[in-house]
């Protein structure tokens, strides 16, 4: 199974201090909402298709009106979703000159193994061509290699936006999630305050950046194996970019400004919301970004 490779490779990456450090902070920092009658009682919500029948309270139902479910807490279990972008431009390559793919694979791959390694629910949806794919939250590692192996499948399918996907998570789930969304910066930039607001009412929200090779290419010279500025690559158009432009000073002052200027104006937009995020180059810093994001969202959350 292709996955299996991922596996190996998120075990290679992540060091010891590192995991156990991820690991502390993810164990108890959030209260998870599932089903369970040996846990805390949290209160009352509609019945949705999926839950299990056991847990309808038929009292309150009769007094209200509505089928009514009985929801419980824990300290330690998290139900984790993965919000996935896909199309095209997630084929392209880092600021770094690695694979947006790969990266956007590990940075996944890496959250979700350290969850699961804590016992959590593990779930994804992303786009394929006009429609979602969900992947239900599941424990265990088989669970985790099926995700990562049809989202590599399909990843480069994908027409709906990250605004698209969120909007419907909002509109049919209703359990308390960990959401963590695995985009760039076009789709941080695309998703609505409506919707940004809608979300971090119930769940819990981050987001991973992966970074955009500039129009220049990867800049870095004494790499070996990065291809130089006239080598890089238009997505959008579907060919080279003319080392004629790539090469301008001028353009490539405007490029980073205005990059600059979108990413500010995100990073504002997710603050107003207590929405924590990060920004991945490569493959190398996926450990201590992860670290980093999750301490950031746990003060940012600080009542």
């Amino acid at each position: 199974m292709i996955t299996k490779s991922y596996i190996v490779k998120i075990r290679a990456n992540i060091s010891i201090y590192a995991s156990q450090r991820t690991a502390n902070i993810m164990d108890g920092k959030y209260k998870s909402i599932f089903k369970g009658k040996e846990l805390d009682f949290e209160d009352l919500r509609e019945y949705v298709v999926g839950d299990d029948i056991k847990d309808i309270d038929w009292k309150s139902s009769a007094r209200s009106g509505s089928v009514l479910v009985k929801r419980c807490s824990a300290e330690k279990k998290h139900n984790i979703m993965f919000v996935l972008d896909t199309g095209k431009k997630m084929t392209a390559h880092t600021k770094a000159a690695q694979s947006k793919a790969e990266t956007a694979l590990m940075s996944m791959g890496t959250i979700a193994y350290l969850a699961q390694s804590n016992g959590d629910y593990v779930g994804a949806i992303y786009s394929k061509d006009n429609s979602y794919v969900m992947c239900p939250l599941k424990c265990g590692l088989n669970n985790l290699e099926t995700i990562l192996y049809n989202y590599e499948r399909d990843i480069a399918t994908g027409s709906l936006s990250i605004e698209s996907i969120l909007d419907h998570i909002g509109k049919t789930q209703k359990r308390k999630m960990i959401l963590f969304v695995i985009t760039d910066l076009a789709g941080m930039a695309c998703v609505e305050e409506y919707t940004l607001k809608k979300l971090s009412h119930i769940h819990d929200v981050l987001f991973v950046n992966i970074s955009d090779m500039d129009m220049t290419g990867p800049n870095l010279p004494n790499m070996p194996g990065t291809k130089p500025a006239a080598d890089a690559y238009d997505w959008d158009h579907g060919c080279y970019i003319p080392g004629l432009i790539a090469n301008d000073c001028q353009l490539q002052r405007l490029e980073q400004q205005i990059k600059t200027k979108i990413h500010t104006a995100c990073i504002e937009k997710l603050k107003r919301h207590r929405i924590s995020a990060t920004t991945i180059d490569k493959v190398q810093e996926i450990p201590h970004k992860t670290i980093e994001l999750l301490e950031r969202h746990k003060y940012a959350n600080v009542r």
